[in-house]
């Protein structure tokens, strides 16, 4: 009997044509989360095994395993041959380690040379567990725990523990969206929430030296080895943003500060997109947290773009989303009192109901084409890993 672990696709299986690509991805984001360990992954339509070299290992690969998105849930099985005899021992020995008071046996037989029908073996496998183990009984409603037997064509499989995996869709499979990263609470939830419907991410961060400082950039590249969980490898953006924002506190009233700054972010991104071969901008806002994300505000930022914006924690309040950032580990950097670009030059009272035809005169006294060309070709890019980070390179 040798133990393996059991993967349950969940949302996956809705899928019909693209069921396949969905299940290579999800094998493919498994080797790649698990490349430091020794396995041997089988697929099929309906079940993932993964067969470790050593066992010992198991409880470290299902950790990792947790973290990606696409799994339903992680099953630690045992694989038995098909002798009836030996089937029936090996049962009997799993269910001995786990404590329950009440139990039933469900049996899926594909392998119809089985000589014993699937409802037939689950009764003799339950009076073969009353008779062996002491003060427990049969509830088929609602039981503490339900001994899983599949029986396949050259094995079969008895379940042990049970694992949450994180579901959704493997990452990847919906292309790649940029998000732009800023030091707070809510972007990295919202990559956390984009990466879950299977979008792969790149980051986007914009620093104003010496506005802002190295511990603000750290602070962000921290935010993303915490996002790499889920998605090994994150590449980050930086682009420096010192010269179109001091023009824009020189220039711009500064009630308008704020709108005129994010809409030149979001024809940065919109360049990030061309030039990443992305589909999307994701980002943080909120309805109503802060001026730029009243409705009216998120109109007249977003008429710069013809590029799709995603908001996932847009209707989200603001301690729904604290939680979010406590459960993926990125709440504790995000609270770090190191400012942001968007902290930085902060208006008394920015307008919450800004006006498109005063954002375009207030435009036409800087030239920003010039600058957004200069910031994105001297873009700055990292790979960021759990582990460690990697090299900087140019585009």
């Amino acid at each position: 009997m040798k133990k393996v672990i059991l993967i349950q696709y969940g949302e996956l299986t809705t899928k019909k044509q693209n069921r396949n690509l969905f299940i290579q991805t999800l094998q493919n984001n498994i080797n790649n989360s698990l490349k430091e360990e020794n396995i041997k992954i089988i697929t099929n339509r309906v079940r993932m095994f993964i067969e470790p070299n050593n066992e010992d290992r198991i409880p470290n690969i299902i950790e990792k395993l947790k973290n990606i998105f696409g799994i339903h849930r992680i099953v630690i099985a045992y694989k038995s041959d098909n002798n009836i005899e030996s089937l029936k021992e090996n049962i009997l020995t799993i269910v001995k380690t786990i404590p329950f008071k009440t139990f039933k046996v469900e049996t899926k037989r594909s392998n119809k040379n089985f000589p014993i029908s699937s409802m037939e073996f689950s009764r003799e496998i339950g009076g073969l567990i009353l008779k062996n183990i002491p003060n427990i009984s049969v509830d088929v409603h609602q039981p503490d725990y339900t001994v899983k037997i599949e029986i396949r064509e050259e094995f079969s499989y008895i379940y042990g523990e049970i694992y949450e995996g994180a579901g959704g869709y493997p990452v990847g499979v919906a292309g790649k969206g940029i998000l732009m990263l800023s030091g707070g609470i809510d972007s990295p939830v919202a990559g956390y929430m984009a990466m879950k419907r299977g979008i792969k991410i790149e980051c986007l961060y914009f620093e104003s030296p010496p506005h802002t400082s190295e511990l603000a950039k750290k602070k962000v590249k921290d935010l993303v080895k915490e996002l790499s969980k889920y998605q090994p490898n994150i590449k980050l953006h930086v682009i420096n943003f010192t010269n179109i924002q001091e023009n824009i506190y020189k220039n711009i009233n500064p009630d308008y500060m704020i709108t005129i700054m994010r809409r030149m972010m979001y024809r940065i991104g919109e360049e990030m997109i061309k030039k990443t071969n992305s589909y999307i901008l994701i980002n943080g806002e909120s309805v109503g947290q802060v001026a730029s994300q009243t409705l009216p505000s998120m109109c007249a930022i977003n008429q710069v773009t013809n590029v799709p914006v995603i908001r996932p924690v847009a209707c989200l309040d603001k301690l729904e989303i604290i939680e979010i950032a406590k459960k993926i580990g990125t709440y504790e950097i995000s609270i770090l009192p190191y400012e942001d670009c968007c902290t930085i030059f902060l208006p008394k009272h920015p307008v919450i109901h800004p006006v498109l035809e005063k954002c375009l005169e207030y435009e036409a006294k800087i030239d920003y084409n010039k600058m957004i060309k200069e910031a994105v070709e001297t873009v700055e890019t990292i790979k960021i890993d759990k582990s460690e980070e990697k090299k900087k390179y140019q585009f």
